[in-house]
């Protein structure tokens, strides 16, 4: 139902961060659902058309620091529940596309301010257990994050509509940003929850209908968003949550002729991949589908000598460190001037050892455990390389255990050479790698750092000289399309620091900004004329 007057959404705020300090009610709060939900074990259906589906087929959601701990076996869907899902997602886009958007927006309103409250303490938990996530990180991601997200793409939206031609006089111009023609394809990573509620949210948004595939590291918090989404008011099948084997869903999803669009986070290598099967069936798709990702990095930090030490260490463990280096933004490879280093080098080690690693439930523990085997295995596997290298050394930690759960101390690791291989490939651990340069090859490793990767999607300067910090933001403007001066490259901001990159590391449509939605869209131009001519003939033409 249409009314009258211009609505607008609540003007967004970022949503405040809880601490957890000792005495704060949310600390005894979580706690608590921790020992709740650690403490049984759910069944988590498929959901399809709003419609609970199992199928039997059926994967566990362990905890990555306990992983003989399982908190829920999920069902997995066959070739028979996707084609089901993407129907269903066809079926509702034609009544939810029709909604006012502000209707739309009140849904993604209603679920951030559930998250801020009733819902915050489960979303939370659900990402320190299935996720290994300390109760800061948790708090950041799945609640704060999330929350943003709902609520300054609504902001953003409004913003777009009301975005209008000009009108000369005797035409009224006018612009409809339809929806795109056919369903959205979501495929979300394990390391945020909050990327799996905005790959669906912001499609579904701007009247778009979505088939969401989460990451099996992740179905366990991914399915209490659903649930949000759905107390929260949004119709059945507009998004449809479907996890199953990835190359299966994927074939039968881009298989459908009504595929509009992909809204992907995880690796460069199945973006490329997904890209090159969108393009291969061209010919079969009613339109050009959307292709936005945001991938891989290999996250740098350059110091320059005149930079404050203190900050500098603390911005690299905290960098490199947090949630176990698993984020598409944390500091993977550090160039530190030899000057600087002499200062700050046993400093790095020793605050790296110190560092306390553990379950997350303790509040003590600054990191937990790496997300699953594979994951474990690989980082072991860099770790050992550089520990029986000539090329290397391991400084501090290096150290893996997977008795109990998939831990790997934080290591920093010293490159001999600037094209060693930790700081050119992605590691996605908690390995940092630093190499230490002359002083006096300040410019020449500015080159350097912007020629080792080929990712592009954080980055960070210290240095208290203003003329070298000019000369990074010069040199390395196409090395990271997020770059922080004297701070760490990690802890973007929605409404504040859109988030992604260029290069191997994605499309750049800047989650958290009005850029990403107008992916969601595609435009009319509506011309309308109140007294039309009525004879052909043009005034040239008269004799």
């Amino acid at each position: 139902m249409s009314m009258a007057g211009t609505v607008r959404v609540p003007p967004p705020v970022n949503e405040p961060v809880f601490d957890y300090a000792p005495g704060d009610p949310a600390r005894a709060a979580l706690r608590s659902k921790l020992a709740e939900m650690s403490g049984r074990e759910i069944e988590i259906p498929l959901i399809i058309g709003g419609k609970e589906v199992r199928t039997g087929d059926l994967s566990t959601c362990i905890l990555p620091h306990d992983h003989g701990h399982v908190v829920a076996r999920y069902h997995l869907a066959g070739p028979a529940e996707v084609e089901a899902a993407v129907q269903a997602a066809m079926e509702a886009r034609r009544d939810w596309a029709s909604w006012p958007w502000e209707a739309r927006a009140s849904v993604f309103l209603t679920a951030a301010d559930l998250l801020a409250d009733r819902w915050r303490s489960t979303i939370n938990a659900a990402t320190m257990l299935g996720q290994s996530k300390t109760c800061h990180q948790a708090e950041i991601d799945a609640a704060c994050e999330t929350i943003d997200f709902f609520r300054f793409n609504a902001h953003f939206a409004q913003q777009i509509y009301s975005e209008q031609p000009h009108s000369p006089g005797g035409i009224w111009n006018w612009a409809d940003y339809r929806p795109l023609d056919g369903f959205v394809y979501a495929v979300s990573p394990f390391n945020f929850t909050a990327i799996g509620g905005n790959l669906t949210a912001s499609p579904a948004l701007m009247g778009n209908s979505v088939v969401w595939k989460p990451s099996h590291s992740a179905v366990y918090s991914n399915y209490f968003v659903m649930r949000v989404f759905e107390e929260a008011g949004l119709p059945p099948g507009v998004v449809n949550f479907v996890p199953g084997d990835p190359r299966m869903v994927t074939r039968v999803v881009m298989g459908s002729e009504n595929f509009g669009g992909i809204h992907f986070t995880g690796s460069t290598d199945v973006f490329r991949s997904l890209w090159q099967d969108a393009a291969g069936n061209l010919p079969h798709y009613r339109s050009y589908p959307r292709i936005v990702g945001e991938t891989g990095g290999k996250d740098f930090l350059i110091a320059h000598a005149s930079a404050d030490a203190e900050a500098l260490v603390t911005a690299m463990l905290r960098g490199a460190f947090e949630y176990q280096g698993q984020k598409c933004s944390a500091l993977s490879r550090a160039y530190i001037p030899e000057s600087l280093w002499e200062r700050i080098g046993d400093q790095l080690v020793e605050e790296t050892e110190g560092i306390a690693m553990g379950d997350p439930a303790d509040f003590g523990n600054f990191m937990s455990a790496v997300i699953h085997r594979q994951s474990f295995d690989k980082i072991a596997g860099y770790i050992e390389g550089a520990r029986n290298s000539n090329e290397a050394e391991v400084l501090a930690g290096g150290e893996a255990d997977d008795s109990t759960g998939y831990f790997v101390r934080p290591t920093v690791i010293r490159a001999h050479r600037p094209d060693y291989r930790t700081m050119c490939e992605e590691i996605f651990g908690p390995v940092l790698s630093v190499f230490v340069y002359p002083d006096r090859m300040w410019s020449e490793t500015l080159e350097q750092v912007d020629g080792t990767s080929p990712y592009g999607l954080t980055g960070a300067v210290f240095a208290r000289d203003r003329r070298a910090v000019e000369d990074a933001l010069h040199s390395l403007r196409f090395a990271a399309g997020n770059f922080y001066v004297n701070d760490k490259p990690t802890g973007a901001v929605v409404g504040q620091q859109p988030f992604g990159g260029g290069r191997a590391s994605g499309t750049n449509d800047k989650a958290g900004s009005k850029l990403n939605l107008l992916r969601w869209v595609s435009p009319r131009s509506v011309k309308e004329t109140f007294a039309p001519p009525t004879r052909y003939r043009y005034p040239f033409m008269a004799s």
